[in-house]
């Protein structure tokens, strides 16, 4: 059984994209679309863009995620998903390329989430660390311990746990997990602290956006952060959208269930091969591959 994930951001990089715009009528009707959508032209940043233009959020997140979901169109037929999943952001490109939102209605959400998140930043100064060689009772314990000022926020595989919250939370935090072993802990280069408390300005106002957007039933099971569990129904897809800013993204068990409910092959729809390196980790036995867009 074929499982698609979608990454999520860090995976963008200068170009990506072009190579579909040139190629394919579809994904240029798409991202001329995502421009218009936007209101600015999106398309010059992802195809010549710097690496520091290409990490402003309001740039980042829509932009990979027009990559992912244009990948998932332009691959036709090919993309008969029996599940699929997406790594935070990603999310919003599964359910997408599933049918459970329009490409319209996505496009908008992800937008609306990306300035909602810089507003957060702003408002709650905060940060995160990504945590290695630490086993993921150990990291939720020291952090249970320091009051909801740090929590964990992304299950990426097991042995590597990022911890999120206020700038003091997370440093009290990386000090005790050095004491209680860890390999080693690494200050990520982010606007702030996702996946915490910190983000609930943000989810509030996404709420907002999200209740307005139309849900459908997906063609497949949607497996969520926020659960690692699957899901069809609109209405439960759309409440563990909504509780996705501020919960951990549960990669480690979404991938688990996956395989435990069938899924023999992963591939990942998206720039960059992040999550195939993190679905090795998890279960090394497991065939991984990007999708496969044939570029004449």
């Amino acid at each position: 059984m074929k499982a698609y994930v979608f990454p999520g951001q860090g995976a963008q990089f200068s170009g990506m994209g072009k190579d579909l715009y040139e190629v394919y009528p579809e994904a240029r009707g798409m991202f001329d679309k995502a421009n218009e959508l936007l209101g600015f032209p999106i398309t010059d940043i992802m195809f010549t863009g710097t690496d520091e233009e290409l990490r402003q959020t309001r740039v980042t997140q829509p932009a990979i995620f027009l990559h992912s979901v244009v990948l998932a169109t332009v691959a036709g037929k090919t993309f008969a998903p029996a599940m699929v999943a997406g790594h935070s952001l990603g999310e919003f490109s599964a359910l997408v390329a599933a049918g459970a939102l329009s490409f319209e209605d996505g496009l908008r959400l992800v937008a609306d989430r990306a300035s909602a998140m810089q507003r957060a930043c702003g408002i709650n100064p905060s940060t995160m660390a990504a945590v290695l060689g630490m086993d993921d009772t150990v990291v939720e314990e020291v952090c249970s311990g320091l009051s909801g000022a740090v929590v964990p926020a992304n299950y990426n595989s097991p042995g590597q746990i990022v911890i999120s919250g206020t700038r003091e939370g997370v440093a009290l935090a990386t000090e005790e997990l050095k004491k209680r072993g860890a390999k080693r802990i690494v200050p990520l280069s982010v606007s702030g602290g996702f996946h915490s408390p910190c983000m609930e300005p943000a989810r509030q106002e996404l709420e907002e956006a999200i209740r307005q957007a139309r849900f459908n039933k997906p063609v497949c099971p949607v497996y969520q952060n926020v659960t690692g569990l699957p899901v069809t129904e609109p209405d439960e897809i759309m409440a563990n959208l909504i509780a996705q800013l501020t919960s951990p993204v549960r990669w480690t068990q979404t991938v688990q269930k996956m395989i435990a409910d069938g899924a023999t092959e992963f591939i990942e729809a998206g720039p960059g091969n992040v999550l195939q390196g993190l679905v090795k980790k998890i279960n090394p036995g497991i065939s991984v591959s990007p999708i496969d867009i044939v570029i004449p």
